[in-house]
């Protein structure tokens, strides 16, 4: 288990708050939990290239605006996973599973009743940081436009 899997992550904000989660199918591994869309960083892009990619692919959606939220380094028994995890502020177009997974639109407040891999919580308590962070200060972070 030498090998780290590079995985881009986007954590995809609507502007009512809601957030986009996807379903991975059970032949995979973890199948059957709820994740952040995305996947792996293919050699020659940038973290943003691939997350960019990623969504494209998996849920028909155009990143317009993001943020760096956290990075999560996981062992699992089978594999070591650096999931580099991006807040999706701004994006066009509307969401499908491209991939016939099941999606859907979830309240922060709400993720915990949704089960996720184990490396997600890490995800999950960054975000209600970072969004706790922004009412509080009645701002968000420095994003980045593409």
């Amino acid at each position: 288990m030498d090998e780290t899997i590079h995985v881009a992550v986007g954590v995809v904000v609507r502007s009512d708050g809601k957030i986009l989660i996807a379903r991975r199918p059970r032949h995979q591994h973890m199948g059957g939990y709820w994740e952040f869309p995305g996947g792996k960083v293919e050699a020659g892009e940038s973290v943003q290239q691939a997350l960019c990619r990623e969504l494209r692919e998996e849920v028909a959606i155009a990143v317009c605006t993001l943020q760096p939220l956290v990075a999560i380094r996981h062992a699992y028994r089978e594999k070591i996973v650096l999931l580099d995890t991006w807040q999706v502020t701004a994006f066009s177009g509307q969401a499908v599973g491209r991939e016939g997974q099941e999606i859907a639109w979830v309240a922060l407040q709400a993720l915990d009743q949704y089960r996720f891999p184990e490396a997600n919580r890490g995800m999950i308590d960054a975000l209600k940081t970072a969004r706790q962070g922004s009412l509080d200060s009645g701002q968000g972070r420095q994003s980045g436009r593409l």
